[in-house]
């Protein structure tokens, strides 16, 4: 009998043997996950200032000036500056609207942004009203954020961890088997993302700011070795 007759004896027989050609599952794959809750105790404050004038020069002067103003402002109202950092500066040209040929430049549009961090969000309606105050015509919108997440979401790992043991013990029991050590551990979702809420610039003085709550979520998937169950 020759290598071909051999190999082809051998494929018919793991097929006409149910016992060799189906492997018995060894493991159980399951979900973990977990959810914690914690009020922000840290914010990003995101606003500037917009001019507009008859040429670059004019443009750009006003806006530093009108910003300058507001730097002044932060450090007056007990901001360290290592808290303020410029986010956007800009200068374009203005077009008449204009449907056929070219449209003429009637002006030049000035920005200049600061990125704020709060660290008290109990004073967040009062950096507002001091950035309003002082000439911000631009409030781009405020992020939350909990400063002590990487502590939280270890705490929501254990919880995933033990939620992933909880299901696979359901599992084992209504199957029969035993269920052995974790073959396999491996994390399937990041942290959710700050919320981020859109204000405007004509806020009324000082601004009321709910930071409500920020929700930290994690989802393992874990293997478990399963066993026949001992009689």
């Amino acid at each position: 009998m020759n290598w071909a007759v051999k190999h082809a004896a051998l494929v018919a027989a793991l097929v006409a043997s149910p016992a060799l050609a189906q492997v018995p599952p060894t493991s159980i794959s399951v979900t973990g996950e977990a959810a914690i809750s914690a009020i922000p105790d840290l914010a990003q404050i995101d606003g500037g200032v917009t001019n507009d004038a008859k040429t670059a020069r004019e443009a750009s002067e006003a806006n530093n000036k009108a910003m300058g103003v507001i730097l002044l402002a932060l450090k007056s109202a007990g901001i360290p500056e290592k808290d303020f950092q410029t986010s956007q500066l800009s200068l374009q040209p203005q077009y008449a609207l204009n449907k056929s040929g070219l449209s003429p430049i009637t002006g030049f549009r000035a920005t200049n942004r600061v990125a704020i961090v709060v660290r008290d969000v109990a004073k967040i309606g009062n950096v507002v009203d001091t950035l309003v105050t002082n000439g911000a015509n631009d409030i781009g919108g405020i992020s939350f954020t909990v400063s002590q997440s990487s502590k939280l979401l270890d705490d929501a790992r254990s919880k995933a961890i033990a939620d992933a043991r909880r299901k696979a013990e359901i599992y084992a029991q209504a199957a029969g088997i035993s269920l052995g050590a974790p073959l396999s551990i491996s994390e399937e979702s990041s942290p959710s993302p700050a919320a981020y809420r859109k204000m405007s610039a004509g806020i009324a003085s000082p601004a009321p700011i709910a930071p409500g709550e920020e929700t930290l979520r994690i989802s393992v998937s874990v293997s478990y070795e399963i066993k026949p169950k001992s009689p």
